[in-house]
């Protein structure tokens, strides 16, 4: 990243330590549940769902918080909330004492953390670059976040082969702590000087109703939310299927899904050469594409069970979607005022992360009442209708980014 400011690296370092942090725990919650306290898919679904609920409950909040405090300090905050959460999972294994309860409440915990992360972070670039740098910055952090999703889960998979679920877990607390101290070089973001005198109700319908009546915004929300139900369907129960009918190990899931994360890095990648070679539209487009395709992919393995063609999938699922993070993120942050960034942000965090629990919930009843076949089906059909939606908007049409706004 050249010509971005030292603050901004700093915030990318954080963001890199953050995610690699999440991704090696949330590798080794689902292997541990399986491997060592026995859980079977709907468990394993269960824990999903309690793994991403705060992403439904305080998504909100967490933006209302984002326009009326320092963003720095909230992010530092949630980095340490989230480390608390690993250290007590440490605490618990080497004292042999970890349930399936426990594992789940904790990943409650983390997750809380990792929301308000999430929620502040995009609200805090604008203010570290200039408007013609944002999607630079997008593609800085998100690169950051595929190599986390790339590395993450291989090394969270093989740390839990080799040495078991306590040292994923040591790496992730060390990570955790890492990214709540570089925040802390971070400048001073002052709020809006009138946010504290605003009624949160207010504040929190504002900034849905300004995502509802925007006629890009909308379409891209509807889109979000298809498509991390039908992901989170197939995440329920994915460990499972993997080890029981793909033949695959702790490593060779963690691989697997470190794939996925491979798909995002060459997304990342080539973002740059392919915004030169199609519009900004046919750009946002590219990512419910590949992951319809993925989604067909993942039904051959019904038919056909091959690691490689899982593999493939999960590569799709990362190089089409991460494009869609690049471009979506870079229209919130062009169409929306700052003032207003944090909520809008939480508002379309809630909706599409918080589609997750709800993605994982049907993915466990499924394969608690019908089969994981099942599951995978309906993870198509979601991946079907996300594509269809955002067809039909006039997000593909947009030939070009829109110009920022004032605020």
């Amino acid at each position: 990243m050249p010509s971005l400011s030292p603050a901004f690296r700093r915030l990318a370092s954080s963001n890199l330590a953050a995610q690699f942090s999440e991704q090696i725990a949330l590798a080794a919650a689902p292997l541990a549940a399986v491997l060592a306290l026995g859980a079977d898919a709907a468990q394993t679904g269960y824990l999903q769902t309690a793994q991403t609920l705060p992403f439904l409950l305080l998504s909100l909040p967490a933006g209302v918080l984002a326009d009326r405090m320092q963003r720095r300090l909230l992010m530092s905050a949630a980095e340490c909330a989230r480390a608390v959460s690993l250290l007590c999972l440490l605490a618990l294994l080497w004292s042999g004492q970890l349930t399936l309860p426990l594992l789940a409440a904790l990943g409650f915990l983390g997750a809380v953390g990792t929301v308000a992360y999430n929620v502040a972070a995009p609200a805090l670039v604008p203010r570290l670059v200039p408007q013609a740098e944002l999607a630079g910055a997008n593609r800085w952090l998100e690169l950051a976040r595929s190599a986390a999703f790339s590395a993450g889960p291989a090394a969270g998979g093989a740390l839990v082969s080799a040495l078991g679920a306590s040292a994923a877990y040591a790496l992730a607390t060390a990570l955790s702590l890492l990214a709540a101290m570089l925040l802390a070089g971070l400048p001073a973001d002052a709020p809006a000087a009138t946010a504290t005198r605003r009624h949160i109700g207010r504040e929190l319908a504002e900034g849905a109703a300004f995502v509802l009546r925007h006629p890009l915004l909308r379409p891209v929300l509807v889109t979000a939310v298809f498509f991390n139900v039908a992901w989170f369907v197939l995440q329920a129960v994915y460990v499972v299927y993997a080890i029981r009918d793909l033949g695959l190990d702790a490593a060779g899931v963690g691989l697997t899904l470190g794939i996925y994360g491979l798909g995002m890095l060459a997304g990342a990648l080539l973002a740059p050469r392919l915004a030169r070679r199609l519009s900004f539209g046919a750009l946002i487009a590219a990512g419910p594409l590949c992951a319809l395709l993925a989604s067909a992919l993942m039904l051959l393995t019904l038919a056909r069970p091959s690691p490689a063609l899982a593999a493939l999938a999960f590569f799709l699922f990362g190089a089409g979607p991460i494009l869609w993070t690049i471009a979506t993120t870079t229209l919130r942050q062009a169409v929306t005022p700052n003032a207003m960034l944090g909520r809008v942000s939480a508002v379309i965090l809630t909706a599409t992360f918080g589609a997750r629990p709800v993605g994982a919930l049907i993915g466990a009843a499924l394969a608690e009442h019908v089969d994981i076949a099942a599951c995978l089906w309906v993870s198509a059909l979601g991946f079907a209708l996300q594509f269809a939606v955002i067809c039909a908007s006039p997000v593909p049409r947009l030939r070009t980014q829109p110009e920022a706004v004032a605020g």
